[in-house]
């Protein structure tokens, strides 16, 4: 009994009741002053000329939203689009809909005075009185169980609004829902979104993570060595590495807070020398080599080659310590050749362990590249291709 009645306190049962009658207002008042049909007929045949306005399907797309759906007129939903129609198709649906709508309004009307009139008709006649002349169901005689069935019809109306505004709600979701051109957009869209996502995730692991690793190394190596000039040395490190990690953070954050910022702002492989002196005030032996010119670089690979090599210094410092480094930087003409090398430890981890490595092949591939995470005679080998073309 309860699943019955939810309905009939759900207040958009009766919005969607209302939204049929506006569409039979204007119509109904060019019947009751010609008193002829052609008006109904007129009426229809505006509408087709109204669904050629591109924005009748944004103004019905609203209306849809809020009284059929109970969304907000800014919802981010597909089932009822608000944007004006771009194609002939959308034209065609929004004229379909604006009959539909006229027609099931109409019979919603009808019903709507109808159906309670059936019921006064049927009680007043079980009592002997004269029925209202205005019924379109003519009920004659005098039976006293003209009572019982007075009900129904009230039972029916109940029926007709539930479905009628079920109804009407599923052929919006049809016509005045996405197209599958709008529909694939939306889906590039949201793919977009998580793709920034993904980076921005990217962008705080390396550079938090990176400014991290070099704190906690430099601070561990400051304690055991018990020597004032070192810790001193040690604290100048982690002071830099804060600094630039906070710059770092401040470009991210300024991304999420200017989705039009332009990313041009990002570190690139021109300020690689900062990358290896925090690696070796933390301890590391770097042997860095650069070939080509890092300025001639475009600037989306030089910015993904750098996380790379921000990436892979904090990997060696995180997993091996204070041990040799090797560096490989060679700028060719179609490619960006980065390498980075370090014996390994007894901590390995592995090619397809840890968001780090796996941010650095998504990196590569994102460039139509490709990079290889792994041991390789000896050594811990991170090698990574990036097309400059």
């Amino acid at each position: 009994m309860a699943r019955l009645l939810r309905p009939f306190i759900r207040a958009v049962t009766y919005t969607r009741w209302l939204h049929l009658f506006m569409a039979v207002v204007w119509p109904a008042m060019w019947y009751y002053i010609f008193d002829d049909m052609w008006a109904w007929i007129t009426a229809a045949g505006l509408l087709v000329l109204a669904g050629l306005v591109p924005q009748m399907r944004t103004v019905e797309g609203l209306q849809a939203r809020l009284l059929l759906m109970g969304h907000r007129h800014d919802s981010k939903s597909m089932e009822i689009v608000v944007a004006p129609s771009a194609t002939w198709g959308d034209r065609g649906r929004t004229i379909v809909w604006l009959e539909a709508r006229l027609f099931l309004g109409c019979l919603v009307s009808m019903l709507t005075v109808q159906l309670p009139i059936t019921s006064v008709n049927l009680v007043t006649t079980a009592r002997g009185g004269t029925p209202d002349d205005g019924a379109i169901l003519h009920i004659t005689g005098q039976h006293w169980w003209h009572v019982p069935l007075a009900p129904l019809p009230l039972i029916l109306l109940a029926a007709v609004v539930v479905g009628s505004g079920e109804l009407i709600t599923l052929i919006a979701r049809r016509l005045l829902g996405a197209s599958p051109a709008e529909r694939l957009a939306a889906l590039e869209e949201r793919t977009e979104q998580l793709l920034e996502r993904t980076r921005i995730a990217r962008e705080l692991h390396d550079s938090i993570g990176h400014a991290l690793t070099v704190a906690v190394v430099q601070a561990g190596a400051a304690r055991a060595a018990g020597d004032p000039a070192f810790t001193d040395r040690a604290l100048d490190a982690i002071e830099e590495t804060g600094r630039a990690a906070l710059e770092d953070l401040e470009r991210v954050l300024g991304v999420l807070r200017e989705t039009e910022r332009p990313v041009s702002s990002r570190p690139t492989l021109v300020e690689a020398d900062r990358l290896l002196e925090s690696a070796r005030a933390s301890g590391a032996k770097v042997d860095a080599e650069v070939t080509g010119s890092l300025e001639t670089v475009p600037g989306p690979v030089s910015r993904e080659g750098y996380r790379i090599l921000q990436e892979s210094l904090t990997n060696v410092l995180r997993h091996a310590g204070s041990v040799p480094v090797r560096v490989r930087i060679a700028v060719e003409d179609r490619a960006l050749s980065l390498e980075v090398r370090n014996p390994l430890t007894a901590e390995i981890p592995g090619p397809g362990r840890g968001s780090g490595l796996r941010g650095i092949r998504e990196r590569a591939a994102l460039l139509g590249g490709r990079a290889r995470t792994g041991p390789d005679d000896g050594d811990w080998q991170v090698h990574a291709e990036l097309p400059l073309r």
